[in-house]
């Protein structure tokens, strides 16, 4: 019995001299103590250099390899200020506003792949960590009242096993202490697999493929909603998700990705 007593009062002592953000308890609603009380608490290595680390990406390379930039407040795309660029203000996108964490490049798109094809859904967590900082940076408005995942049909769900974006809705939902729904948004039908094709191609596939379902409408009505995904390419899918929301009644539709696809011409 002692010892049981000796061994709890040695985990007070441990809990009491874990590092803590600077924000009170008083104010734990904040995100600061929210990511304090998610982040795993045992030790890791870094998925990018290996070195030992408490996170899945260590301080040192996110400072590197995801430095913040100035991205265009509609699109999503590196610009020389955070406002709208000229092609948003040209033919403005459905969705209100996009925040993305890092270009999809190296080394986030081998992570991405990882996470997404080789069922390494423990990355969740950090990539929703990332895209949490730049969310806190980018500030363009008050924060949603609402986040759902982009759907996949039910062929490729039972493909693939999981719903990439439903793990990063479910990490920011304990993060930020937003409400989650992944069924808010619903997927009518199969479309072609998206990769390498332009805008006007996937705008073509995903004509009526996503849709609220009524008993859905009364979630989203009036409400901000953010929309959560790995990868923004083109946009297509955003807005035609972000269409289907706002005819369920959506105030407003954000889009929060992890990465974001460079334009050809900016590809290294």
């Amino acid at each position: 019995m002692a010892s049981g007593k000796a061994a709890a009062g040695m985990g007070r002592q441990y809990i009491e001299a874990m590092p803590r953000p600077h924000t009170p308890l008083e104010n734990a609603p904040s995100l600061a103590w929210r990511q304090w009380l998610t982040e795993p608490r045992w030790p890791r290595q870094c998925e990018l250099c290996r070195t030992w680390s408490r996170q899945s990406f260590c301080h040192e390379c996110v400072t590197r390899l995801a430095a913040p930039q100035l991205r265009c407040a509609g699109c999503a795309l590196p610009s020389p200020n955070a406002g709208l660029c000229g092609a948003c203000l040209r033919d403005p996108p459905c969705f209100d506003t996009a925040v993305a964490a890092v270009d999809y490049g190296f080394p986030w798109d081998g992570v991405i792949s990882r996470f997404k094809y080789h069922q390494q859904v423990e990355l969740s967590s950090g990539l929703a960590r990332l895209l949490v900082h730049a969310i806190e940076r980018s500030a363009h408005e008050p924060m949603p009242q609402l986040v759902i995942p982009m759907p996949l049909s039910p062929t490729r769900l039972r493909e693939r096993g999981f719903n990439q974006a439903w793990e990063l809705t479910r990490s920011l939902s304990r993060t930020m202490g937003i409400a989650a729904s992944p069924e808010a948004l619903g997927r009518l039908r199969d479309t072609p697999h998206q990769v390498g094709l332009g805008r006007r191609q996937r705008e073509s596939n995903l004509r009526n493929a996503l849709w609220v379902a009524p008993e859905h409408a009364t979630l989203l009505k009036g409400r901000r909603v953010a929309l959560v995904d790995d990868v923004m390419t083109t946009g297509a899918s955003a807005n035609a998700a972000a269409h289907a929301l706002k005819a369920a009644g959506a105030a407003r539709v954000m889009v929060w990705v992890v990465a974001r696809t460079p334009r050809p011409e900016d590809r290294r």
